[in-house]
């Protein structure tokens, strides 16, 4: 039998998601955790025109930010979540982003994930929805390291926490907390300027399912439903490499 030796611990461990995927109740957790360096959603940060802070310093490019959390990588191991509303793949042909970042992946029920995206901005437009996005970047990463990345089901998440993210610490080679399921409500500097979007992970406390109905659903908007069609396919595909867990 050949050994199968255990994943090193990242240095740059990144979660990739589409918007409205529970990425930043992630976000919290890993903030709870205690041993990591976290940014959120920093690419998107800089493709909406802003400057990301890294060690003190204001940075305004990819380059400058990826050198960044290598360097603060060496004093303590960086994790960063992002959203896919942008086409963030083209930023692998600049940047050596597939063997210098651990890239791992959230998905959820897309009907659920389109409705609550609507509900705080009526604009969105097909691409923003994100999965395709996200699957670009999947493709790439799983192309040129010859490897499956980890996908998180959000909605397993919420149903089994520990399990899944005992799970998920085991794949990427990090120590299961048991204490960081849970937290402290309240907003965040991290995600001041896009407060609206995270009023439910402020309120909360831990991962929870959301049981509220939006009043626009995809069953009776012909455009959500188009959305659904089109995403559809790219969330099956990265939902089919989710994390495996033990029976209960």
């Amino acid at each position: 039998m050949v050994a199968v030796s255990a994943p090193v611990r990242p240095a740059v461990l990144a979660l990739w998601s589409p918007p409205r995927a529970m990425s930043t109740a992630f976000f919290r957790m890993m903030v709870q955790r205690g041993d990591f360096r976290a940014y959120h959603e920093p690419f998107s940060e800089l493709a909406a025109g802003h400057h990301v802070e890294v060690g003190g310093r204001r940075l305004t490019t990819p380059e400058a930010v990826l050198r960044g959390f290598t360097a603060e990588s060496a004093k303590a191991p960086v994790f960063f979540k992002d959203t896919t509303e942008y086409p963030h793949a083209r930023l692998f042909d600049a940047l050596p982003l597939a063997e210098a970042v651990t890239h791992t992946f959230i998905v959820r029920d897309p009907r659920r994930a389109i409705e609550s995206h609507y509900a705080v901005n009526p604009d969105v437009k097909l691409p923003e929805i994100g999965f395709e996005h996200q699957y670009e970047i999947f493709d790439r990463v799983r192309r040129e390291t010859g490897r499956d990345p980890v996908v998180v089901d959000a909605d397993v998440l919420v149903e089994r926490p520990g399990d899944t993210v005992r799970a998920y610490c085991e794949a990427v080679g990090i120590p299961y907390d048991e204490r960081a399921l849970s937290w402290q409500s309240g907003d965040r500097s991290e995600w001041s300027r896009t407060s609206r979007w995270h009023q439910d992970v402020a309120r909360s406390s831990g991962f929870r399912q959301s049981d509220r109905r939006h009043a626009v659903t995809v069953d009776d908007s012909p455009a959500l439903a188009g959305y659904l069609r089109h995403h559809l396919p790219f969330y099956e595909e990265l939902r089919s490499h989710s994390l495996v867990l033990p029976a209960v």
